[in-house]
């Protein structure tokens, strides 16, 4: 890795809490709608309508409300009490006031990595969310470049390290999904790190047993020091 100037961080789930969260909304609207279907079945028609929405409406916690909205109706053949509608709009507003809790480790990283790297955020999401979780955050200062992103594809990643002027092999990438943080920027010539969170929206669930020369998985973020300083 001595090649590296920029290192990029996925933000939810890597910087800091964001999954455990959404479950939680997920179980309170499940439970909003046990009249109608079980707990497990409404959670799979949530999951179905957002997985036909993603393409529309992209990532985050608007797109998560408008789902469970149309689920709601959905499920309960358009006669939904209005008052379960105002819920899951309810559950949506207390997701964006979450509170931010950084994962154990992310500062010192940032500290120890500053002024040695560029240091870049490259997640997906809304873009009012998103920043309002990084200022919240108090990481922001660290960052040379914040990048929030419609879809992590390789070609959006291409497009970032184009951006940020650097080669695929000069780019690292930390997050906690194989499938949008680590195997696109393989993929181009970069480097990238897993570090698995013990939850995990199942959109970005795969199963891959990664061989790679630029692979490295993790269980805490700062283990990635010793194989940079």
């Amino acid at each position: 890795m001595h090649h590296l100037k920029v290192i990029a961080f996925d933000a939810d789930d890597t910087l800091w809490v964001n999954e455990p969260y959404f479950q939680e909304a997920e179980r309170k609207f499940c439970a909003l709608l046990e009249d109608y279907l079980p707990h497990h079945t409404v959670s799979q028609e949530l999951f179905k309508t957002e997985m036909q929405n993603l393409a529309l409406y992209g990532y985050g916690v608007k797109a998560f409300m408008l789902s469970m909205l149309e689920t709601a109706l959905r499920v309960t053949d358009n006669t939904a009490n209005p008052a379960i509608l105002h819920k899951a709009i309810e559950y949506g507003r207390e997701l964006l006031a979450k509170p931010i809790e950084l994962l154990d480790g992310v500062t010192e990283v940032l500290e120890a990595l500053k002024g040695k790297f560029r240091l870049v955020v490259a997640t997906k999401g809304d873009l009012l969310d998103q920043e309002r979780k990084l200022m919240k955050s108090g990481l922001e200062p660290y960052f040379h470049h914040i990048e929030i992103m419609s879809d992590k594809q390789e070609k959006d990643y291409q497009k970032l390290i184009r951006h940020l002027d650097c080669q695929p092999e000069e780019f690292l990438m930390l997050g906690n999904s194989l499938k949008s943080d680590v195997l696109p920027v393989l993929n181009i010539g970069g480097h990238g790190v897993h570090i698995p969170y013990h939850t995990t929206w199942a959109h970005e669930k795969i199963e891959s047993n990664v061989e790679h020369p630029n692979f490295l998985q993790l269980t805490n973020i700062s283990e990635i020091l010793p194989h940079l300083l």
